[in-house]
């Protein structure tokens, strides 16, 4: 099956220089030639713009059902995603098609089938006001109990990689210093005195809520980790930044997100503005790592004001 995998994918694997991410591109025309016949499906198209993380597929099941097909590499951890989707079963996320093992064939790990969606109506394309109130409520139907004996990541040990690499950014790039080691100091903090834990989405924000048929508004393509429920709020708080960095009133409302979604959702003001300072500080070193200066220089901005 011929065909070019988005730039944007190919732009996020390289930056993010997962192992493998090379071969799997090579190899993905044949994984994908043979997850469609797996499956008994027919490939309406490649969605585009698409994700960072895996290659959506809209296809059409033997029945004519719509459905979508999902692509991952082994570092993109698509098995901690499907996991995830069986444990919510559809409340509050995307529903699993094939949760009885379809993906479990050799070399067929990294592929997901889930119900279709509206990929082009995001909780992103409401007013800034009703899309945090939506996408709030949706997030809170994610935060259930693990299931036990369960292998997610931590937030943890999660961040605790995340710090090692912001420490040598640090030593690279001296400017960053003070903030980097106030987010440390942040996250140490937050780990030391963690509540007990929840199954979290792990990257939710704006544009991973989408339109559906069954429920109004369903999260789609997690990264989930276990852990504190403020942590899973920091990247909502930032989303729409550059519009944040944009105008004079930045600094206030994003200390009014805090204050709103923390309430909204029943959580300590100050654990979900430290998770926030944490993970913008960690996605702006990491921008400047991969030669995305502005990104970096937007989101260390954003930082400041926490």
């Amino acid at each position: 099956m011929a065909f070019e995998p988005p730039p944007r994918l190919v732009r996020a694997l390289a930056e993010t220089r997962r192992d493998g991410a090379d071969a799997w591109l090579h190899d993905l025309p044949e994984l994908l030639r043979r997850a469609v016949a797996l499956r008994g499906l027919t490939v309406e198209r490649v969605h585009r713009p698409g994700g960072r993380s895996g290659l959506i597929v809209l296809v059409r099941r033997a029945d004519g059902s719509p459905a979508v097909l999902k692509l991952a590499p082994a570092a993109a951890r698509p098995g901690a995603e499907r996991a995830a989707l069986v444990r919510w079963d559809g409340f509050g996320a995307v529903r699993l098609l094939d949760a009885d093992g379809a993906g479990d064939a050799a070399g067929d790990e990294g592929v997901l089938l889930l119900e279709r969606l509206h990929p082009e109506m995001s909780v992103r394309s409401l007013p800034e006001a009703k899309a945090l109130l939506e996408a709030a409520g949706t997030l809170r139907r994610l935060w259930v109990e693990p299931p036990a004996g369960h292998a997610f990541e931590t937030v943890a040990g999660r961040t605790g990689r995340q710090a090692e690499a912001m420490r040598a950014a640090a030593e690279a790039e001296p400017d960053v210093r003070p903030l980097v080691e106030s987010a440390l100091a942040a996250r140490e903090e937050l780990v030391a005195s963690a509540p007990e834990g929840r199954l979290l989405h792990g990257t939710f924000r704006q544009s991973k809520v989408l339109a559906g048929e069954r429920m109004p508004w369903l999260a789609v393509g997690p990264d989930p980790v276990v852990g504190e429920c403020a942590f899973d709020l920091a990247r909502l708080v930032r989303d729409r930044v550059e519009d944040l960095v944009a105008t004079p009133s930045g600094a206030s409302t994003t200390r009014r997100r805090v204050k709103r979604l923390a309430e909204s959702l029943d959580l300590d003001r100050e654990r979900v503005r430290g998770w926030t300072l944490f993970r913008a500080v960690e996605s702006g070193v990491r921008a400047f790592r991969v030669g995305r200066p502005r990104d970096a220089e937007v989101l260390l901005e954003f930082a400041g004001w926490l």
